[in-house]
């Protein structure tokens, strides 16, 4: 450390001194005097860190002190969880909060949030209640399932599902459907947290009904079917349909699961969208039970739902695990919201806004996306050109991996100096740290912004003015 260091060291001021400048008062009245303290603590031990180090000594004043104070106590004052712009072209997005609710589901969750509900209390009866009462006959009216309950997420409603109903025993599994999904969630792995013993069968490409056949002892307790909903595998291939793998399992009185994953209570093909499997389907199959989604293709909030036979669907409720991963009164008022919704399939494309961004013609996307140039090149004026080209979009969250749609984006080239690649992450970044944080996809030296999620454009156009200060 050099002579400069320490005397710039010795120079500032102390905690005390800080807390009684007027404007460091006004901080206090704002933020309360413990975090302020502790704030100015913290910004002084940051400038000794510095000092030592710096090419050029910081400016300690005390008007530069305090404004390093006023910066970080914003920072600590910011939620670390807040809304962006999804412009990245994939929908249901799981590192940006997946499925969007409806207005239907986000006042359901004010009403209850805002004090006591009848969660577990029976109004007609005065007594103790169900959680699960509140949505099990709207999942059964809509999928054809005799009971059904509801977990945090589909990972534990297929945890559940096998330590209840397989627990020290064998299930069997096509070894093409053994999946891994984000956050390192693989089926193998997940049967062993569960108790059971995962049986392989078939090939990765291709899988029959005599190899489940083959896999049977009595050591069986459940075949399974789990959707390949993250990827596809296309070329020589076969699976057994779940007609003949339910018909099989109830010969040997088996029980039949299947996880569809992502999951969805509608026919997407209404919506020009791909067809994906439903749980109605599964049941029609002779699917015993049923677990999927609720925050994907569903567009409800984050939950695992599993619905079945009356007497399996009982036996899940009752093992202990159930209470550690049932889900609060917020989800359930969201997603009782959500599956009345489901009973008027009419307005579905209007009222879900999955359903509706999915479904939105490529024409009003480019529409949207060419009104927008012109105040985005301004806001850019002299460091990049805007224009509009066709993209493709992404449905997210592993449903139909292999189908895009056509979608439309605005693409921003760097027109200045240097490194674009250098460039183009600046950019990114400097969007990120908007107002309200605009994400997007760099592509082949462009920055990308898919306009399939952009609805309203008022916040995104009043905040480009922030964006050489960002």
């Amino acid at each position: 450390m050099n002579d400069t260091a320490k005397t710039d060291l010795s120079d500032l001021p102390s905690v005390h001194f800080l807390l009684e400048q007027d404007v460091v008062a006004d901080l206090i009245v704002d933020h309360g005097r413990d975090l302020v303290t502790d704030s100015i603590r913290e910004t002084l031990q940051s400038l000794r860190d510095e000092i030592p180090v710096a090419k050029k000594s910081p400016d300690i004043s005390t008007a530069a002190i305090i404004r390093r104070l006023a910066r970080r106590l914003d920072q600590i004052s910011q939620p670390s969880l807040r809304p962006v712009f999804n412009l990245t072209g994939t929908v249901l997005h799981t590192n940006l909060g997946r499925a969007p609710l409806p207005a239907e589901a986000i006042e359901a969750m004010s009403r209850v949030a805002a004090g006591a509900s009848n969660l577990e209390f029976d109004l007609g009866r005065g007594k103790r209640g169900d959680r699960d009462d509140h949505l099990e006959s709207l999942v059964c009216r809509l999928t054809g399932a005799e009971a059904a309950t509801v977990v945090n997420n589909n990972a534990a409603a297929v945890l559940l599902t096998l330590n209840s109903l397989a627990n020290r025993k064998e299930v069997a599994v096509s070894r093409g459907e053994l999946i891994e999904i984000g956050g390192a969630f693989r089926i193998p792995d997940i049967m062993a947290r569960a108790g059971c013993k995962l049986h392989e069968v078939g090939t990765t490409n291709r899988t029959h009904l005599k190899d489940f056949a083959a896999a049977i002892s009595p050591k069986s307790a459940m075949l399974m079917k789990v959707h390949t909903s993250n990827y596809e595998v296309q070329g020589f291939t076969a699976e057994v349909p779940e007609h003949d793998l339910a018909t099989l399992a109830h010969e040997h009185d088996l029980s039949f699961v299947v996880d569809l994953g992502s999951g969805t209570l509608a026919d997407l093909t209404r919506f020009g969208l791909p067809a994906e499997p439903t749980p109605n389907q599964s049941f029609a199959d002779g699917a015993d039970v049923v677990t999927f989604s609720g925050d994907k293709l569903l567009g409800g909030p984050q939950c695992g739902i599993i619905a079945g036979r009356a007497d399996l669907i009982a036996k899940i409720k009752k093992n202990p695990m159930k209470r550690a991963l049932r889900v609060d009164k917020m989800t359930i008022a969201a997603l009782e919201a959500i599956f009345r919704l489901y009973l008027n399939p009419d307005h579905l494309a209007q009222k879900i806004p999955a359903l509706r961004l999915l479904s939105r013609p490529q024409e009003e996307i480019r529409a949207m996306a060419n009104s927008l140039v012109p105040h985005l090149a301004a806001a850019l004026d002299g460091e990049a050109e805007v224009s509009v080209i066709d993209s493709f979009s992404q449905i997210g969250s592993g449903a139909l991996p292999v189908d895009t749609l056509p979608s439309a984006a605005l693409a921003i080239s760097p027109t200045s100096g240097g490194s674009v690649g250098r460039q183009l992450k600046r950019l990114a970044a400097a969007f990120r740290a908007l107002p309200v944080p605009v994400i997007g996809r760099i592509h082949e030296d462009q920055l990308l912004f898919d306009i399939r999620c952009l609805e309203d454009s008022t916040i995104f156009v009043e905040q480009l003015s922030s964006l050489n200060n960002s």
